[in-house]
């Protein structure tokens, strides 16, 4: 087992429910007789628990693939369809994240599972389930809609698209091994049937487990260290910041004790942005200017103000000349919590590349996944912050947005959703 994936199962066992080893072993190749197992590799024996408080694919460590899907129901679809589809699809992840195949029936039945990850170990697959505002329309449940679910509101720098944004449902899907990740992507999609047809999907990746000396904080596609200042699981308030409160009737802060929304108890709400990078604007820029636009060190992360990467940033400390070593309208210095009364959010992305656009420049950038108890303590004051004047406006543009409640775990025995929709 390398390093990375030790210390990454460290920091995620409990709420993510991460164990190793579990899955069986693969045929070898080459010098490997046939009839003699190989052991899989750290990666691809590396298990997530499906059933638990909350849902996996939040506090799991980043994984090197990702599909987004969002999925509208049908015309006529309703909570019994939904309900029938969310119990088919957490079966389905549920034997998929063990490493098995998507359908449990025959090997040579007419739904028979496609292959496309025989000889791989579940490699840190996760699926994880949310539903968005219009769902609650669409299954007649308005009256358990929770307020973290009111529509966010315009920023000035939006170029929204419509057709690649919310839904009425959302699957985020993350491995480490890309066919495991299309494996359940198709599972998934085929399981849709015939309550609901895709809506928008988005494909994403992050740096391979392994591929660094060391476990390290990931670099987004400008080339910067991206997520220094994410909250840690081992912080105290970690829990209250990502997760809708788990007490009874107080799923929802800003409502009160009302227990219809208890269903989300456990659960989070994730904010889904696609941030288009204009990188042939951002990479003209000298090293040094950079920097100046984020707040660190582009080499390691560290802070303008000294230190290292995990130094905390200190924002009153002025070179020589008098002018603060982190600009005034540095991207780390706006997003800072201690600039945001305390907002703070689990960022969780996956970088995208899908090809050229026709005016030349590269279709580039991130698929930003943010996880809070509250969107409307966590995302919204942040960006409106950044909305003002941050000096990576000029670089990036938000091209599609989603916000989506998800609930927490299912218990063994239950689908997710089950309390929202059988209630």
């Amino acid at each position: 087992m390398t390093r990375r994936r030790l210390i990454g199962s460290a920091g995620a066992v409990g709420a993510a429910g991460l164990v190793l080893g579990a899955a069986g072993g693969a045929t070898g190749y080459a010098a490997t007789r046939p009839d003699e197992p190989t052991a899989l590799t750290a990666v691809g024996s590396t298990q997530v628990m499906f059933h638990g408080k909350h849902q996996p694919g939040i506090t799991t460590p980043l994984q090197a693939c990702g599909h987004l899907v969002a999925f509208d129901l049908v015309p006529g679809a309703g909570r019994k369809e939904a309900a029938a589809l969310m119990r088919r699809w957490s079966a389905t992840a549920g034997r998929l994240m063990a490493g098995g195949p998507a359908i449990s029936g025959a090997a040579d039945g007419p739904d028979h599972d496609t292959g496309i990850a025989l000889d791989a170990g579940p490699s840190s697959l996760t699926v994880t389930f949310g539903f968005g505002r219009t769902f609650f329309e669409r299954t007649g449940l308005t009256d358990r809609r929770p307020p973290g679910l009111d529509p966010l509101p315009p920023f000035s720098t939006d170029r929204l698209d419509a057709a690649r944004s919310n839904g009425d449902l959302w699957v985020q899907i993350g491995a480490d091994d890309a066919l495991v990740a299309f494996h359940a992507l198709r599972a998934v999609q085929k399981e849709a049937a015939p309550a609901a047809r895709v809506r928008w999907q988005m494909n994403g990746f992050n740096r391979s487990p392994g591929a660094t000396a060391e476990p390290m904080t990931a670099r987004n596609l400008m080339g910067q260290v991206d997520g220094t200042n994410n909250p840690k699981p081992a912080e105290s308030d970690f829990d209250r910041r990502v997760f809708v409160p788990d007490a009874p009737g107080a799923s929802d802060a800003r409502d009160g004790a009302d227990a219809k929304y208890d269903w989300l108890a456990g659960g989070s709400y994730a904010v889904v942005r696609r941030i288009r990078m204009l990188l042939d604007e951002w990479e003209k820029l000298p090293e040094k200017r950079q920097e100046q636009v984020i707040g660190r060190r582009k080499k390691d992360g560290a802070p303008l103000s000294g230190g290292a990467e995990t130094t905390a940033m200190d924002l009153d400390k002025a070179g020589s000349d008098g002018r603060l070593l982190i600009p005034d309208n540095a991207h780390a210095r706006i997003s800072a919590p201690e600039k945001n009364s305390g907002a703070a959010m689990l960022r969780r992305p996956f970088s995208y590349h899908d090809g050229i656009s026709a005016d030349g420049t590269p279709d580039a950038g991130l698929l930003f996944i943010c996880w809070q108890a509250d969107p409307l303590r966590g995302f919204v004051p942040v960006q409106r912050k950044l909305d003002r004047g941050d000096a990576l406006s000029p670089f990036i543009r938000h091209e599609a947005s989603g916000l989506f409640a998800v609930p927490g775990g299912a218990a063994d025995g239950e689908y997710v959703g089950q309390r929202l929709l059988e209630s």
